[in-house]
C-alpha cells in the first residue's frame, strides 16, 4: 500500500509538455504536484494563468487550483511525496548536432535526494536510445528501488487537451510490476495501452518524429523542384491528391520547425553511427528552405533596396512558440540581404516586433513566415511570398 500523500509529481511541469500532463491528470481527479526551477512559470501556473498558448487548458488549471488537486513548486522536496514522478526533460542536442544522453541521468541523480523506494519513475520526453537503461542503472547505483518506464508524450502542441485524451499511450517496461503501474497511472487518461520494451519505445518516439521530418522534406524538395521550373507546388499537389488516397497524406510545403523533430532526426542519425542518410539530406532541405526563398527573392526583385516585412515568428499557425523557430532563421538571413526587416506575429511575445499594420504599411514585401489565420484575410497589392499557400494565390516565388 503506498504512502503516497500525492498522486503524480512532474519533474519539469511548467513546459509545454509537463503542464498540459499536469492539468490533464488533475482534471481527472488525481492529485498532482509540479516542480519546476522557472519561479516566474510556477507563479504564473499557481496564479491560474497559463505561461504558454494551450488550446482548452485554461479552465480545467483554474478548476484544478479551484479543487486542490495541483500546486506547484520551485521546492524539490514536493517530489518525495509522490507515489509516480513524471520527469519531461529530454535529451538536449549541441551546436554540433550530438545528442547528450547524460541530461536525463544527470536530473534523476540531483532529483535523488527526493526520490524515494517504491515509487514509479516515468520519462516522458523524447530520450536517446538507451537513456531508460542508464536511468535504471543510474537508480540502482544511487540505491534507489525504483520502478523505471518510458512512456513518451506523443501530442502536437496546442491539441493536448484533446490528444492526451484520445490517442493511445506507448509504455516502455522492463517487468510487469512496472507495466501494470505505468498503465494503472495513463488510464486515468486513456482506454488504449500500447506495450513495449524501454528500447522499442524510444525507438518508436524518433521514428515517429523523423518519419514527418521526412515527409515534409520530401514536399519541400518537390517545391524546389517546381518551383525553380516556374510551376506551382501546390497547384499540383492539390491535384495528385484529389480522389487519390495513395498520395493524400502527401503535405504542403512550409518550414518544418519547432523544438523536435529536427532534434529528434538527428537523435537518431547518431543513434545509427551517422548512416541515416535520408534523416541528413532532410535536414539539408527543410533547414536550407530561407535561404532558398531568399535567393529567389533576389532573382526576382532588387532584395538590397528593399523593406520586407515578416509576417508571423512562431515555429508553427497559432502558436506562441518560437523554440527553433525558422522565420528567425529567415529573418538573420534578410538582415544581411535585404534593405530592412521588419517582423510581426499576434501571438509572440517579443519587444522587437511591431504591429501588422505597421509593417504591412511600411514594407515592399512581405514573407508569410507563419500561417497564422490572421493573415488569411490580408489586404494588399504588395508581392507576398507565401510557401504555404495561405493567401490561396499559389506558392511561386
Amino acid at each position: 500500500m503506498s504512502s503516497a500523500l500525492t498522486d503524480v509529481a512532474i519533474v519539469g511541469g511548467c513546459g509545454h509538455v509537463g503542464l498540459p500532463l499536469a492539468i490533464a491528470f488533475a482534471d481527472r481527479d488525481a492529485s498532482v504536484a509540479i516542480y519546476d526551477v522557472n519561479d516566474d512559470a510556477v507563479a504564473t501556473v499557481n496564479a491560474g494563468r497559463l505561461p504558454f498558448l494551450e488550446n482548452g487548458a485554461q479552465e480545467p488549471l483554474e478548476h484544478a487550483l479551484a479543487g486542490g488537486r495541483l500546486r506547484a513548486s520551485t521546492d524539490a522536496a514536493v517530489i518525495a511525496d509522490a507515489d509516480a514522478v513524471v520527469i519531461v526533460i529530454g535529451t538536449p542536442v549541441d551546436a554540433h548536432l550530438n545528442p547528450d544522453p547524460h541530461a536525463v541521468p544527470d536530473a534523476i541523480s540531483q532529483c535523488a535526494p527526493h526520490l524515494r523506494d517504491g515509487q514509479l519513475l516515468v520519462l516522458r520526453s523524447t530520450v536517446y536510445p538507451g537513456v531508460t537503461a542508464r536511468v535504471e542503472q543510474t537508480c540502482a547505483d544511487l540505491g534507489l528501488s525504483l520502478d523505471v518506464v518510458f512512456c513518451p508524450e506523443r501530442i502536437a502542441e496546442g491539441r493536448a487537451m484533446v490528444e492526451l485524451f484520445s490517442l493511445p499511450q506507448i509504455i516502455g517496461a522492463r517487468n510487469e510490476r512496472a507495466r501494470e503501474r505505468a498503465t494503472a497511472l495513463f488510464r486515468r487518461l486513456t482506454d488504449s495501452i500500447v506495450d513495449l520494451s524501454p528500447e522499442e519505445a524510444e525507438l518508436a518516439k524518433l521514428f515517429t518524429n523523423s518519419w514527418r521530418y521526412l515527409k515534409f522534406a520530401a514536399a519541400n524538395q518537390f517545391y524546389v523542384m517546381a518551383n525553380d521550373h516556374g510551376l506551382d507546388f501546390e497547384r499540383i499537389r492539390t491535384a495528385l491528391a484529389r480522389d487519390y488516397p495513395r498520395a493524400a497524406d502527401m503535405p504542403g510545403a512550409g518550414f518544418a520547425a519547432g523544438p523536435c523533430l529536427f532534434k529528434d532526426t538527428m537523435q537518431l542519425a547518431a543513434f545509427s553511427d551517422n548512416s541515416f542518410v535520408l534523416g541528413h539530406s532532410a535536414m539539408l532541405v527543410n533547414e536550407g528552405l530561407p535561404l532558398y526563398l531568399v535567393s529567389r527573392m533576389e532573382q526576382r526583385w532588387p532584395l538590397a533596396d528593399l523593406r520586407v516585412g515578416l509576417l508571423g515568428m512562431a515555429f508553427k499557425a497559432e502558436s506562441d512558440d518560437i523554440r527553433s523557430s525558422l522565420s528567425y532563421k529567415l529573418k538573420r538571413i534578410l538582415e544581411f540581404r535585404a534593405r530592412e526587416v521588419l517582423c510581426t506575429d499576434p501571438f509572440v511575445t517579443d519587444p522587437r516586433l511591431l504591429p501588422l499594420d505597421k509593417v504591412v504599411e511600411t514594407a515592399d514585401v512581405l514573407v508569410i513566415g507563419a500561417p497564422h489565420r490572421d493573415y488569411v484575410s490580408l489586404a494588399t497589392d504588395k508581392p507576398v511570398v507565401d510557401v504555404w499557400n495561405l493567401l490561396g494565390n499559389g506558392t511561386m516565388v
